[in-house]
């Protein structure tokens, strides 16, 4: 059974910093590219960052140069840090664990980030 679990959102003042952390079980874990995605209210959901198995990284302009994707493969987690936060990064944070067409791709349930004064 795969399991996405998320966890390290939060309430946080703009500015302030979270860490975000993806833990997977039930799949080769440095086979998939990892991704994390965001759902605002009454926005569809979007890609954040994504890191590939090999290491390599791409952002959305709007985060580049404040968070930060990494992966643990040791560990079966991703990580996202999260820097000088704003209001407009509101939204829930959802993992995202893709493979190939025989592997699958599979989310986590989300966690909610906050940013608010």
């Amino acid at each position: 059974q795969v399991q996405l679990v998320e966890s390290g959102g939060g309430l946080v003042q703009p500015g302030g910093s979270l860490r975000l952390s993806c833990a997977a079980s039930g799949i080769i874990f440095s086979t998939y590219v990892m991704g994390w995605y965001r759902q605002a209210p009454g926005k569809q959901r979007e890609l954040v960052a994504v890191i590939n198995t090999g290491g390599s990284t791409k952002y959305v302009d709007p985060v580049k140069g404040r968070f930060t994707i990494s992966r643990d493969n040791a560990k079966n987690t991703m990580f996202m840090q999260m820097n000088s936060l704003k209001p407009e990064d509101t939204a829930v944070y959802y993992c995202n664990a893709y493979g190939s067409i025989s592997q699958g791709s599979y989310w986590g349930q989300g966690t909610q980030v906050t940013v608010s004064s």
